[in-house]
């Protein structure tokens, strides 16, 4: 089972989410990200925050959904903050959409401390997000129970 985060940048959130993701999946499963408008290198406090909590950083690399032209991913999820009017990048193909969104931690201003308590703040969020999706029945699902609980878990 294969999964691609998008966001914007593919500098935070959805660079968050393929390391936790990849460090809490069972094998059989992998997580990908991307972004619609790559910043091209990972946000050091995106590093620093997944080393504090033991996750590997090994492998992560900011990069447009280009690079995933042919990965076939079964699930697609959104991590842009549309309330922040950011726009999603959008994702055509077959595989199951949801949208979680997130606020960017790289945008939050404050001291270095505050700052690097947001990131870990959103680590943690993303971290019950993939909690919830790798608990669900995913074979027992009809199409609308999957739907309904990407959605819901798009709300932790």
């Amino acid at each position: 089972m294969k999964i691609l985060f998008l966001c914007t940048a593919n500098s935070c959130r959805s660079i968050l989410c393929e390391a936790i993701f990849n460090h809490l999946a069972p094998a059989g499963m992998k997580a990908y990200s991307a972004g619609s408008q790559p910043k091209g290198v990972v946000n050091p406090l995106s590093l620093k925050a997944l080393e504090k909590a033991g996750i590997s950083t090994a492998g992560l690399s900011s990069k447009s959904s280009d690079v995933h032209e042919g990965l076939a991913p079964d699930f697609v999820i959104t991590v842009c903050d549309k309330a922040a009017g950011e726009a999603c990048p959008v994702f055509f193909g077959p595989a199951t959409k949801a949208h979680w969104g997130l606020a960017d931690p790289s945008e939050y201003q404050g001291t270095d401390e505050e700052v690097e308590a947001a990131f870990e703040a959103i680590l943690e969020q993303i971290r019950t997000r993939i909690d919830a999706f790798l608990a669900l029945p995913l074979k027992q699902m009809s199409a609308e129970q999957l739907n309904a609980e990407l959605a819901l878990i798009g709300t932790l």
